[in-house]
């Protein structure tokens, strides 16, 4: 569903940017240690909807969290953020490593968001190859 928003948002002609969510933090930490963090912030800030793919399946450092903390914080009011993610708001504190921190994000996230939850079996599950339930 992220992806087919993000391509009609771009059809639509709005800038789109679209990152798993750890490519984005090593994409930052990199950035910070070449000195080029401030031209890959304004790349990110020309996006009218960021897509943050499979957010908090791998847990950031102290120092890894604030980078996209920032990115968030700046789209906070200013841009469209998806994420994609089987982690609940709650377990936020262990994705950032501080509780602090992560309670600050879900604020902003939760005050103008809307919260889209999928139920159900997996359907890749469902369709696994190891299961025998695949009908290719």
């Amino acid at each position: 569903m992220a992806t087919a928003l993000g391509i009609a948002a771009t059809s639509a002609g709005y800038p789109v940017r679209f990152w798993q969510t750890a490519q984005l933090v090593l994409q930052l930490g990199k950035a910070k240690r070449e000195g080029t963090l401030d031209r890959l912030l304004a790349d990110v800030a020309k996006a009218r909807l960021l897509v943050l793919d499979e957010f908090g399946y791998v847990p950031f450092d102290v120092d890894g969290a604030r980078l996209p903390c920032q990115v968030i914080s700046e789209s906070y009011e200013r841009r469209s953020v998806i994420f994609t993610t089987n982690v609940e708001f709650s377990r936020w504190g262990t994705v950032f490593a501080d509780d602090k921190l992560a309670a600050a994000i879900v604020d902003r996230v939760v005050h103008h968001g809307r919260l889209v939850e999928f139920g159900g079996p997996s359907h890749r599950l469902e369709e696994s190859l190891m299961l025998g339930k695949s009908g290719r």
